[in-house]
């Protein structure tokens, strides 16, 4: 770690925050404008501004043409890696990304695509669902990924909200073991649907060809082939680049929208300084390009910084095991990689030795970062122990595009404290608030929150609901934007969070983070997942209880394991936690970006009704749940 690491954070951080127009301009300089802006940030609209008013530039021209026209054409962009198609590799240079995208963008104004216009991507993990949504960005139509295999319900939704001209799906889906037909579910949504799009631009995968609706549906390739290829299309840097949806606390989900010039300055910024990746080099999120890491560190950051990023359609483990991350950073020399610290939960749990490690050739590899769900300390642990790499945990939302805490790299890495993103990155005045807005002393829990402005790269609003987006996020703490996110700042100024607001829980008038009760229980020797939720107890008001997924090979009884897990919560935290039950189960509910639903088995718990969440991965698992909390005399009702 660099001596000069916490110099340059603090330097760099003070000035994010005293003089964000010097600071963001110089990082906007490193992008290809067509137009230079007026103001670098305009606070005349609230509630939190806007970033490089009045300028003009093209997200896909940065992202693409830029580094063909500089001779870089014959680099490596994109490597799509897929082990659930047979170990398909295809490689894609610039100039052949490039090509492909422009022709594409053709396909859409033929169409009758133009500026403004909303597309909706309905898409595997293929390297079309990149080009789909740099074609997009090329001519200035707003896209709108949903994830691939959505309900149709939920498709349906979001169609009637964004109001598509066009839909660009494929055939099906590929899962470790079965595939999921598009098709169906894409016609049946659009039958549930009150707006209709007028076309769907359909790309057939051989493992499910779909039949083609004559007049609505058109063929990718046949369509590519015979397409002229089109230019990228100057746009104001406060014009919408995309539509993404994130749920919401009503059930509907709210439509993030993210501008042009603040988010391609913003990620741009961060390839370098988070994540010390320059151009040339390659780098790999393994995530979905359905969320947002997808959109944010699969397509728009990597290549704007002229990276070499990877696009995987597999899983951590049954593609076909739990070393198929080691592979893919062998076999195309991964610098850094981002995941979920799901997935190393996942790869630990199948092979905790981790013995897979040995048949490959890691050295290329430097740093591995965590996010999407809070790193517990002992999976940190076991990744720095078996990769011999630097694990940087932080933070962040769908909402902000990239890091609100992060240890950043291109600094020099700041000491790491297990559980802790670090610090707050630059341009996030990161504050801790009680109930009435005032800042609570370092080392207190209360809701994180951030001041506003917020820096380039977050949400300009939420589609088609202006006022649902200052009531969700800027009412509750007037002058700030609220995360939602529960934690503390110590005395150093590293972040600690510990949980959604909604996951304190109050024990006998003591609010406690269920957080700190899963890093104890995930300390323990025999466990590899966990989680803690608040049930409703008429005495306490609420009651932790545990779920405990064991590693693989455990061969001890689950009482004595539950007996240790609650005499480590008594020890560790204390008495006032009242931590008495635990359950062992197979698996933990998730959303398929890997999130446990801590929510939905609460409600579960309380015998509350409850909504089947549109992202969870496998709905089986919530009857697992309830028949686990019925043998600890919970869920009695349903």
């Amino acid at each position: 770690m660099s001596s000069d690491a916490e110099s340059n954070y603090q330097q760099a951080y003070e000035q994010s925050l005293n003089d964000p127009d010097t600071f963001w301009a110089a990082a906007a300089e490193e992008l290809h404008w067509t137009k230079p802006w007026d103001s670098v940030l305009d606070t005349s609209v609230m509630p939190h501004g806007q970033w490089f008013k009045g300028g003009e530039i093209n997200t896909c021209y940065n992202a693409l043409d830029r580094h063909v026209e500089a001779g870089r054409g014959d680099q490596l962009a994109l490597i799509y890696d897929s082990p659930v198609t047979g170990n398909r590799v295809i490689k894609l240079t610039y100039a052949e990304l490039r090509d492909a995208t422009a022709k594409c963008a053709g396909v859409l104004a033929a169409n009758g695509v133009k500026k403004g216009d909303r597309v909706i991507i309905y898409m595997p993990m293929i390297p079309e669902t990149a080009i789909a949504m740099l074609a997009c960005a090329r001519i200035g139509a707003i896209h709108s990924v949903v994830f691939g295999g959505f309900a149709s319900n939920e498709l349906a939704v979001r169609i009637d909200d964004a109001k598509p001209d066009v839909i660009v799906t494929a055939s099906c889906g590929i899962e470790v073991n079965r595939v999921i037909p598009y098709m169906p579910l894409l016609d049946d949504a659009i039958d549930i649907a009150e707006f209709k799009p007028c076309k769907v631009l359909v790309v057939q995968r051989e493992q499910c060809p779909a039949e083609l609706q004559a007049g609505r549906d058109i063929d990718w390739l046949t369509a590519i082939t015979d397409a002229d290829a089109v230019d990228c299309v100057p746009l104001e840097a406060t014009e919408p680049l995309y539509i993404l949806y994130t749920s919401g606390t009503t059930g509907l989900p709210k439509g993030v929208v993210r501008d042009n010039g603040g988010h391609a300055v913003a990620l741009n910024w961060t390839m370098n300084t988070i994540y010390g990746m320059e151009a040339g080099d390659v780098y790999w999120a393994a995530s979905d390009v359905g969320w947002v890491v997808g959109h944010s560190y699969i397509v728009y950051a990597p290549l704007i910084k002229g990276c070499t990023t990877i696009l995987y359609e597999g899983k951590p483990v049954g593609t076909p095991d739990a070393g198929a991350f080691w592979r893919v950073i062998a076999e195309h020399g991964v610098k850094a990689m981002f995941t979920a610290p799901t997935a190393f939960r996942a790869i630990k749990k199948e092979d905790p030795d981790g013995a897979l490690l040995a048949k490959y050739d890691l050295s290329k590899f430097e740093t591995l970062f965590l996010a999407g769900e809070r790193t517990d300390p002992d999976t940190l642990a076991w990744a720095e122990e078996k990769l011999k790499v630097p694990v940087i945990d932080h933070w962040w939302q769908t909402e902000t595009g990239w890091s609100i805490a992060a240890n950043h790299k291109g600094y020099g890495f700041l000491p790491i404290k297990p559980g802790s993103p670090t610090k707050a990155a630059p341009g996030w005045d990161l504050q801790v608030l009680d109930d009435q807005c005032n800042q609570m002393p370092a080392g207190e829990v209360g809701a994180l929150c951030t001041k506003l402005p917020m820096p380039p790269g977050s949400l300009l609003t939420l589609w088609n609901a202006h006022d649902r987006f200052t009531e969700s996020y800027m009412a509750e703490f007037p002058g700030f934007y609220k995360t939602a996110d529960a934690g503390y700042i110590d005395a150093d100024e590293y972040v600690f969070v510990m949980s959604r607001t909604d996951d304190i829980i109050n024990v006998a008038g003591h609010r406690l983070s269920t957080g700190a009760m899963e890093e104890v229980l995930a300390s323990h020797s025999d466990v590899a997942e966990c989680a803690v939720i608040g049930v409703a107890d008429q005495l306490k008001g609420q009651l932790p209880v545990g779920f405990l997924v064991l590693k693989s090979g455990v061969d001890r009884t689950d009482e004595d394991i539950v007996a240790e897990v609650v005499q480590l919560v008594r020890s560790q935290i204390g008495p006032v936690a009242a931590f008495k039950q635990a359950a062992v189960i197979e698996r933990l509910p998730k959303t398929r970006s890997g999130k446990i639903l801590r929510g939905t088995m609460q409600k579960i718990a309380d015998n509350e009704e409850y909504r089947m969440p549109a992202t969870i991965d496998d709905p089986a698992i919530l009857d697992e749940i309830d028949l686990a909390l019925q043998s600890l005399g919970l869920a009695s009702a349903r």
